[in-house]
């Protein structure tokens, strides 16, 4: 198949590098502002170059990807549906909610998939874990811990636009929480501080946050971000049960330190970069693309499921802003 891709930056060059080493995947046409990447992704590989998205989306393409910038989202996902072409677009979907569900009607009823990048969906242990729990292994749940625990934090100018840790970071445990337990949230009430750099305080922002989320069935779910982890990229989740517990990341690339007697785990070098620990996620998540153009399987990961997890974020916002519990219900409402 053919394959546009929207957006050359970080993400966007590594997805082109992953698209085309994928076996379904014939062809690439991509655009992006800056000629300079755009030439460099058809040097690297083979790629087909466009002026603009309206370019890509007219050059026959089965699928596109959009990695562009979050402003772009909306308008991009749009032209696509509007052109009868599936498309993945990296979470957000929009930079705010309102826009987000706005995004939402336009496309309600229109039979184009729409495929949002949460790659912790496609990561082996979390895959696993979900089944556990699906299968009844670990009984009634009780108590979910998410971590994501950044190296150092992103440049100040991505700070500035990022909408906060909440709708940037935690996001990803918002999501990752609802599919593996197969719950909602009901409430939250989250905490946060600055003792790193200063450029995030300056944006009003947290980096180091703490957030507790009670699920529609009780289950109480502990999340916690950090921009500051000198250790490395971490990212864990454990789920508690009545018959069992299980956890993701405990293995020997764990950006941990054990100061028990004679303890040797984890021998491995640490993550110390997303990319380096959702490698293999973002190369199954791509795949499962090819699988959704191809007509072979429904969306993963909806528009509704990423704004699922946004009124999460949102909720956080406001809870640490305010110091006080609030219910998804009422962001919802607005």
């Amino acid at each position: 198949m053919r394959i546009g891709i929207l957006g050359l930056g970080r993400i966007g060059a590594f997805h082109a590098e992953t698209l085309a080493s994928l076996d379904a995947v014939d062809s690439l046409v991509v655009a992006d502002p800056f000629a300079d990447a755009a030439r460099s992704a058809a040097e690297r590989f083979g790629a087909e170059i466009a002026d603009s998205p309206e370019a890509v989306l007219a050059a026959g393409v089965d699928g596109v990807v959009v990695a562009a910038a979050t402003d772009a989202h909306p308008s991009l996902i749009l032209a696509a549906v509007e052109a009868g072409v599936p498309v993945f677009c990296e979470k957000p979907v929009a930079r705010t909610m309102a826009e987000g569900v706005e995004v939402l009607k336009a496309i309600a009823g229109r039979d184009v998939p729409v495929q949002i990048g949460f790659n912790r969906r496609f990561d082996a242990a979390f895959v696993a874990a979900r089944a556990a729990v699906r299968r009844g292994e670990l009984g009634k749940l009780h108590t979910v811990r998410s971590t994501t625990l950044d190296p150092a934090p992103p440049p100040a100018a991505y700070i500035a636009a990022s909408g906060g840790i909440f709708r940037d970071c935690s996001v990803h445990d918002f999501d990752v929480i609802r599919w593996v337990t197969g719950r909602e949230v009901s409430e939250v009430y989250a905490v946060g501080g600055n003792r790193g750099a200063d450029f995030i305080r300056e944006a009003g922002d947290a980096d180091t946050t703490g957030a507790i989320l009670t699920l529609d069935d009780g289950t109480i779910a502990v999340v916690s971000n950090s921009r500051h982890n000198a250790r490395g990229y971490d990212v864990r989740m454990e789920i508690h049960g009545f018959a069992d517990s299980i956890a993701v990341g405990l293995e020997d690339k764990l950006p941990l330190r054990s100061v028990e007697p004679g303890a040797t785990f984890p021998a491995g070098t640490p993550h110390d970069f997303f990319m380096d620990r959702f490698a293999t996620a973002y190369r199954t998540e791509l795949t499962a693309f090819t699988e959704v153009v191809a007509g072979d399987r429904p969306s993963p990961c909806t528009i509704e499921d990423a704004l699922e997890a946004g009124w999460i974020a949102e909720a956080c916002t406001l809870s640490l802003r305010e110091h006080r519990p609030v219910t998804v219900a009422e962001v919802r409402r607005g």
